[in-house]
């Protein structure tokens, strides 16, 4: 009963992405379910032990540290929840620590490699025409997939080059190639895909419906596949060679951070160690005294 309360408060009284009111959902029903399975009182009943016990069990189920923290950040809201509404008397989670997180390093694309995906998308057929705009525009802007995909036209401006996208809004600049194939794409295919069903949201699937995450997860590997890219590309993919180009090629830090809407500078630094070990890479290679 608690649960559903506190995930009906969490969509009526905070402004959090679907994505994120989802991860919860998903976190307190696993909790859930660990209560049951073990025979344990419910969740507003568990006390500083069980959580321990709990987090300890996903540690030996061999979830990734980033997980766990989460599961531990959606613990400590849902009691305190529970202490505003005075359902506890006591914060069973308070002094509850989460594994520390490891930030692993990126993969990235090469330059070359972008470019051989960004050109197998056909233009000359509609789902090539929007495929490519898409692409175009996560490299041009390193923006999230859930931020692509909940883009509206009028987050656009061509004439200013730049497009406006997050729940905390940023601005993120757009250039010519990005420009015209976006240009392209709404003129021509997007026309024939939405049927005059325009509800104003930017990219649609083969249906004139809104794009799914799955749907472009599936959309990115196929054309890495085309371009026999080795390894395991994701948008992330792009998201991080974005970055890394960017900082190779010059960009401040400040400015990376601003654009990939990182909270937190330690975020962006982590290109900074791409891009350097990448450049002993290439010295060990190349110098011939390395």
């Amino acid at each position: 009963m608690y649960i559903q309360q506190f995930l009906a408060y969490l969509e009526k009284n905070k402004k959090l992405s679907p994505n994120t009111l989802a991860a919860y959902r998903r976190d307190m029903q696993r909790f859930a379910s660990y209560l049951e399975l073990a025979g344990l009182p419910p969740a507003e009943q568990a006390d500083k032990p069980t959580l321990v016990a709990y987090v300890l069990s996903m540690q030996k189920e061999g979830r990734a540290n980033a997980t766990i923290v989460r599961n531990v950040v959606t613990l400590r809201s849902f009691y305190a929840y529970l202490m505003r509404m005075g359902a506890i008397a006591e914060d069973p989670s308070e002094g509850l620590t989460p594994p520390k997180a490891q930030k692993t390093m990126p993969g990235i694309l090469t330059p070359e490699e972008v470019e051989r995906l960004l050109e197998q998308p056909d233009p000359t057929t509609v789902k090539g025409e929007r495929d490519r705009a898409m692409l175009e525009l996560l490299y041009a802007t390193g923006i999230r997939v859930s931020e692509l995909i909940a883009l509206q036209l009028s987050d656009l401006n061509f004439e200013m080059g730049f497009v406006r996208c997050g729940e905390r809004e940023r601005i993120i600049p757009i250039g010519r190639t990005c420009v015209a194939a976006l240009q392209q794409y709404i003129q021509g295919a997007r026309q024939q895909l939405i049927a005059g069903r325009d509800d104003g949201t930017l990219f649609v699937n083969m249906y004139g419906r809104p794009l799914t995450r799955q749907g472009f997860w599936k959309i990115v590997k196929q054309y890495a596949a085309m371009a026999d890219i080795a390894g395991d590309i994701t948008p992330h993919t792009l998201r991080h060679s974005f970055a890394a180009h960017l900082l190779q090629n010059g960009a401040d830090m400040k400015s990376i951070q601003s654009m990939m809407g990182h909270m937190d500078i330690s975020s962006t630094q982590i290109y900074a160690q791409v891009v350097n070990s990448h450049l002993r890479d290439v010295y060990q290679k190349a110098h011939p005294r390395a």
